[in-house]
């Protein structure tokens, strides 16, 4: 059974159609490359998923219940999280600090409600272990790198139990070697059973680590191929228009 199952979604704003009758489906522990130019309504599709706001027709199944949700809340309430591009993080707080934003663990002393700092660094020590990820819970995230900070943001939605996790550009603006270490946090979010949807220009990026390729052109979507039965041409050439559909 699909995790997520979108059928006949649409997306009109007045005369302009953003997406037409577009299906789309992810599989529990599957990591699926969404690929587009811009325009193609990538965004818009993630913005649905996310929550921002309602197709204008079409039907949308998560975890095998049909929902529409109102607002972002009622997403990741159901269990879905995203990573934009500019992360979300506050630089001048710790790694710990960002996993447990706006959800702080507490206990008492003296009667008094404090922070529970090495708690939380603990927990999060644990989320970045189980990502292999070297990243240290007292850094600061202005101290650390494009994968470290991705790291911190993929920690954040282990600790809110996600089950699909939309990954926006991950790989942009950062070194090789760090691609290489974002890349193996998507294959270990994969390991321990999180789905991934991983949304990026970058063809080599998504061809060295998703399992499916779905492709969107003006709104369509014009391919969606398990990632050996197809080529970074083939794809090249449906981003284009010089292969209509495949």
């Amino acid at each position: 059974m699909a995790l997520l199952e979108l059928r006949g979604i649409g997306m009109e704003y007045g005369a302009i159609r953003a997406l037409a009758e577009v299906d789309y489906t992810v599989a529990p522990g599957e990591i699926v490359g969404l690929i587009g130019d811009n325009g193609a309504g990538k965004s818009t599709l993630v913005k649905i998923i996310a929550g921002n706001f309602p197709p204008t027709h079409g039907t949308m199944h998560f975890d095998g219940c049909q929902v529409r949700f109102r607002g972002p809340e009622d997403a990741r309430n159901a269990g879905i999280e995203v990573v934009y591009q500019d992360l979300a993080l506050a630089d001048n707080l710790s790694g710990a600090a960002n996993v447990f934003l706006g959800h702080e663990l507490r206990r008492r002393v003296a009667g008094l409600s404090i922070m529970d700092h090495a708690t939380m660094a603990r927990r999060a020590a644990q989320l970045f272990a189980d990502l292999k990820s070297e990243t240290r819970p007292e850094a600061l995230v202005g101290t650390l790198s494009g994968g470290q900070r991705q790291a911190v943001a993929i920690a954040r939605t282990r600790l809110a139990e996600a089950k699909l996790v939309l990954l926006d550009e991950p790989t942009a603006s950062i070194s090789v070697r760090q691609v290489t270490e974002v890349l193996d946090l998507m294959r270990r979010m994969r390991d321990h059973g999180q789905s991934v949807i991983f949304i990026s220009h970058a063809m080599p990026h998504i061809f060295a680590v998703a399992d499916r390729i779905t492709v969107l052109r003006r709104g369509q979507k014009v391919a969606d191929k398990p990632v050996g039965a197809t080529s970074p041409e083939e794809v090249t050439a449906l981003i284009t228009g010089a292969v209509e559909r495949a």
